[in-house]
């Protein structure tokens, strides 16, 4: 386009220059004497300007001027309208194009009886327009061709840069292993539109460290927990196998036996619940009960416990609770045999239900030794025991339940919370109203 609009600007510049060279002959005819003195006035005007070139004949067809270099096939060559308007064409003579003008000019030296009308041709030669615009063709060219190369290199540099900090991030993920997970994404080193991304990966880094270390610390619990029940069957096993022995000895061997089974049949089972907890299940039997029935009925399931130890059990409040009936007795029953195990005698146990307009809360409070308040955070870990020496055969067991009592709250979108202080621990059970698990 622009290239066309220099071609039409140098069109209509020759046409301007073709009609001041109009006026000009005019002008000299006007003021001419004679023929000789016309042919003489028009070569000193019109013999010094390049590429110029006039012709000038009488009614006759006589030559009345020519310049010097005029095209001697001119006046048989016809010459084609330019532009599309009158006087003006464009005559092409072998490589050359010439713009043209055609008039009739009367002298002042002709007869006012019979005026001699004479025949002007003015052309002007346009090739060094047409140098101009191959020059500048080329030129364009050679810019745009140049200004290609600079964008694509300036675009490559603007990319290579942009990237760089995600190929930091990447070499920084790539050095993420099993062995060492805690390599994080440069938040600060990197452009605010991508800062958020690197947030979010290190969070994420976060969580699967922090599931790693846990699933970590459960497979060596879980074989530490194996491995003594596993242990006490193949020696007993292999104990009553090393003499003959009678149906008696027999019958207690397979009897402890039993009992080991069973502890890690109920191990297996809490270590499914808790996986299928995780993975976020619906509640299988969703219902509204009451909360208070239910806990009277496991207070009177453990009192025969409790009056063994001379164990005071207390119900207080009420409320409604709007879940799975068997997973809320699961965890109130974890929660009230971790009670009996940790209450010395004479001591007392209180279940006391709240209400509120949110939510159920089911406290289990028990007297009793304080709790490290350092061992609170992890009461709910799998296999963990405030007592770490495990010096109380009664109160051995799987180390699961409470952890099983905040998948269970955590199931109905709830959560579980304990203090211990001034010789009082209370675990709280807290059931959101009309909520539902995600």
């Amino acid at each position: 386009m622009f290239l066309v609009a220099t071609g039409r600007h140098f069109v209509a510049l020759d046409r301007i220059a073709l009609q001041d060279k109009q006026h000009l002959i005019e002008e000299i005819l006007r003021n001419a004497h004679s023929a000789e003195d016309a042919r003489w006035r028009l070569g000193e005007a019109l013999g010094y300007h390049h590429g110029l070139y006039a012709l000038v004949k009488d009614a006759q067809g006589e030559l009345v001027f020519q310049s010097k270099g005029f095209p001697p096939d001119a006046q048989s060559t016809s010459a084609k309208p330019a532009m599309g308007t009158g006087p003006f064409g464009i005559w092409k003579r072998g490589g050359s194009i010439y713009h043209t003008l055609r008039f009739e000019a009367t002298p002042a030296y002709s007869a006012a009886n019979a005026p001699a009308t004479l025949r002007v041709l003015i052309a002007t030669d346009t090739d060094h327009h047409a140098q101009f615009l191959q020059d500048l063709r080329r030129d364009l060219a050679l810019y745009v061709a140049a200004a290609i190369v600079v964008c694509g290199l300036l675009s490559w540099l603007a990319a290579r840069q942009g990237l760089a900090p995600l190929h930091e991030m990447r070499s920084r993920a790539a050095a993420v292993t099993s062995q060492k997970l805690n390599g994080r994404m440069p938040v600060e080193a990197v452009p605010v539109e991508m800062a958020d991304l690197a947030q979010e990966l290190n969070r994420m880094l976060d969580r699967l460290q922090e599931d790693f270390q846990r699933l970590t610390d459960f497979s060596s619990d879980l074989a530490h927990e194996l491995r003594t029940p596993i242990s006490n069957l193949l020696t007993q096993t292999q104990v009553a196998l090393t003499t003959k022995r009678d149906a008696t000895t027999y019958r207690d061997i397979l009897a402890s036996n039993a009992e080991e089974f069973q502890r890690l049949a109920r191990m297996v089972a809490d270590m499914l619940f808790l996986a299928k907890t995780e993975r976020g299940v619906d509640l299988p039997h969703k219902e509204r009960f009451s909360a208070r029935q239910d806990s009277l009925a496991l207070l009177e399931f453990y009192e025969a416990v409790a009056e063994e130890k001379r164990i005071r059990l207390r119900l207080e409040g009420d409320g409604d609770i709007e879940g799975d009936r068997l997973m809320f007795r699961r965890a109130l029953s974890n929660l009230l045999s971790n009670a009996l195990r940790h209450t010395p005698e004479a001591g007392t146990i209180t279940v006391c239900i709240a209400g509120t307009a949110q939510s159920t809360v089911v406290s289990v409070e028990n007297t009793g030794p304080d709790i490290d308040p350092k061992r609170l955070p992890r009461l709910f870990d799998r296999f963990y025991r405030a007592d770490p020496t495990r010096a109380h055969p009664d109160a051995e067991g799987s180390g699961l339940g409470l952890a099983i009592t905040r998948a269970i709250a955590e199931a109905h979108g709830g959560q579980v919370t304990v203090t211990s202080s001034h010789g009082h621990t209370c675990f709280a059970l807290v059931f959101p109203h009309h909520a539902t698990h995600a």
